[in-house]
């Protein structure tokens, strides 16, 4: 019911979700860019940026990127939403 969030975002957060699956529902988890990516369908590295940047601002989720070329960023989920 976000007016705010499109099909990309929709998408990413789906990536997102299967990541946080695959890591046992551990929050903090580890993502790569080219992982989410290649799973969401964006093809786009500024799509991408900006997309995840905004599920960080809109509260969805918190994103902690990493600079470092072989570690993942880290992402966060709501404490609400811990298993």
């Amino acid at each position: 019911m976000d007016g705010r969030l499109n099909t990309t975002h929709i998408s990413l957060f789906s990536a997102l979700f299967v990541q946080w699956q695959r890591a046992g529902f551990k929050s903090p988890f580890s993502v790569t860019r080219k992982t989410l990516m290649a799973f969401s369908r964006i093809a786009s590295i500024a799509t991408y940026h900006k997309c995840i940047n905004e599920l960080d601002e809109y509260g969805y989720i918190r994103y902690q990127p990493s600079y470092h070329p072989k570690l993942g960023s880290q992402v966060y989920w709501p404490a609400c939403w811990e298993v």
